[in-house]
Order: C-alpha cells, then sequence, then structure tokens
C-alpha cells in the first residue's frame, strides 16, 4: 500500500451509528494544529485497525530471500518497503497519532509510529514491527537543536 507525501493527519478513530449514517469524528487536535481546516473538502482513507492487519505473506517475491527473517537482519528490504525491520534512521516527528504516539514520514510516504515523542523531536529510531502500510519503531537517541540550547 502507498501512502501519498500529501497526508495531512493520521489518527485512529471509531466509526460509530446514527438513524442511516456512519460517522467517523476527526479529533479537534488535528484542526487546532491546522493540518486541517473546517468546512474544506478532503480525500479520505480507511486502513484496517492494526490488530485486524493481515499477516505478511510468507511466500518471497522474485528477488527477495525466502527467510524474510534473515533479510531483515542483514538490513535487505522486504516487499518493497521503504524500511526493514532493525534499521535505524533519524527522523523528525510530524504529527501524533490518537494514542499520543509521534507519526514521522519517510521515503515514499511510508509512516513510522514512534512511541514517546513530540511534534518536532528528531530523534534516531530502530525499527521494531514494519507492516505494509506502517512501521513501528523505538527511540535510541534524541537530538537537541543546538541553536535552542
Amino acid at each position: 500500500m502507498h501512502i501519498s507525501n500529501d497526508l495531512l493527519c493520521l489518527y485512529s478513530a471509531t466509526m460509530t451509528e446514527e438513524d442511516d449514517t456512519y460517522t467517523i469524528e476527526v479529533p479537534k487536535r488535528e484542526v487546532e494544529r491546522g493540518n486541517i481546516q473546517r468546512g474544506e473538502i478532503y480525500r479520505v482513507a480507511l486502513l484496517s485497525s492494526i490488530a485486524d492487519a493481515p499477516p505478511a505473506t510468507s511466500e518471497p517475491s522474485p528477488g527477495e530471500s525466502a527467510d524474510p527473517t534473515s533479510a531483515r537482519q542483514h538490513g535487505e528490504r522486504t516487499h518493497d518497503l521503504p524500511v526493514s525491520e532493525g534499521e535505524t534512521r533519524e527522523v523528525e516527528i510530524e504529527s501524533l497519532g490518537d494514542q499520543g504516539d509521534g507519526i514521522a514520514k519517510v521515503e515514499r510516504g511510508y509512516v513510522l509510529i514512534v512511541p514517546e515523542t513530540d511534534i518536532g523531536d528528531r530523534v534516531t529510531v530502530r525499527l521494531q514491527q514494519v507492516q505494509e502500510n506502517v512501521g513501528f519503531a523505538e527511540v535510541i537517541e534524541r537530538h537537541h537543536d543546538v541553536s535552542t540550547q
């Protein structure tokens, strides 16, 4: 799955039903931060919840190692994703998810979820879990802007 570089915000929400309408609410903070504006029209994409996401295929694609664990340990990228498990990256946190985790984007708009970070943080992360549409990473180093010290 490709996530566009035009992604304005990413959050989790529950769909509710009222009469003949289904609603997914936008968190107020997304408007307050200026990510989106009231009264504007937006394209919406729905992703399955992480818990419901299908497991990665065990069949290697052409040119991919038959053992994805081995490929990840050697830094190879699997399934044509821009990241791999175990890889380290320096990223900047661009927004916060519904659970308060930091969100960073890397090549091709691929989204990384980074707990215990805030908007504007520059951190080096290690990817712990890589899925088709999102990766989960842990902070291994925090970078401080020398101009603010």
